[in-house]
């Protein structure tokens, strides 16, 4: 049984609310975190937070913004102090930022770099100096986007700062590995999380083998195999799990 924390479960559609149901359905303890107000801003707006837990069965909720960047510390603290030492921790959250190259600013880029990359980056370390191996064998997960496999020239903010949390993987893994920690990263391809208007959806759907976007169950099956007993040679590794998308047609 792991101890893991797990952002980004705001959202009953979402890949969080997958993993964190994933996890708990096979008797890990759980704990997640989210940040209603980032969902508020955008087009496909917040979920009931208390329903998103009720659904999970309740399982402790740490809101955080990610930000601040003391944020990332405060809550692996409060995640181990719920749990225990925290075996697994999975960093699904995203700051969503469209913007072509005309529309970038300085502030845009920040705050995207800001939640995307350096938060991330602080959880690991903040979940790499508590973990104590007699818990259990060690993994984090980290999640980017597609930009290293296609260009995604219409959302440079999220595109580039994704791009710098598959590049860190390795750097992680390499420096995590003497620790009993596996550090690997997923690109889970088109995800049906309800964000896509119709025409991005059916062009989508159109390029991919099977005729329909991946589902963020099917996102939650690759990290429970990376987060298990499997998968403890996999390190240092993205796994673009995308389902043959063919985002060339």
């Amino acid at each position: 049984m792991s101890t893991a924390l797990v952002t980004g479960v705001s959202r009953r559609a979402g890949i969080g609310f997958a993993l964190a149901r994933r996890f708990l359905d096979r008797g890990d303890r759980v704990v997640v975190s989210s940040w209603a107000p980032h969902d508020a801003g955008q087009p496909w707006g917040a979920d009931d937070l208390a329903a998103v837990l009720a659904e999970l069965g309740d399982p402790p909720h740490v809101p955080a913004d990610l930000a601040d960047p003391a944020a990332p510390a405060r809550l692996v603290a409060a995640a181990r102090e719920a749990v225990g030492p925290l075996t697994t921790l999975v960093a699904n959250h995203a700051r969503s930022a469209r913007g072509r190259l005309a529309d970038v600013t300085a502030a845009e880029l920040d705050l995207s770099f800001a939640v995307n990359t350096r938060a991330t980056l602080l959880l690991v370390q903040a979940f790499a100096a508590q973990y104590e191996p007699v818990a259990g064998p060690g993994s984090v997960v980290l999640f980017t986007s597609g930009q290293h496999r296609g260009p995604m020239a219409d959302e440079l903010p999220y595109a580039v700062s994704k791009g710098a949390v598959q590049q860190m993987t390795l750097s992680l893994a390499d420096e995590l590995a003497d620790a009993g920690i596996t550090v690997t990263c997923v690109n889970p391809g088109p995800t049906d999380t309800g964000w896509a208007g119709p025409e991005l959806a059916d062009a989508v759907a159109r390029a991919m083998p099977r005729g329909r976007w991946n589902t963020p169950e099917e996102a939650a099956a690759v990290v429970s195999w990376l987060t298990g007993p499997d998968a403890t040679s996999v390190t240092g590794q993205t796994i673009d799990a995308e389902g043959g998308f063919r985002r060339w047609r």
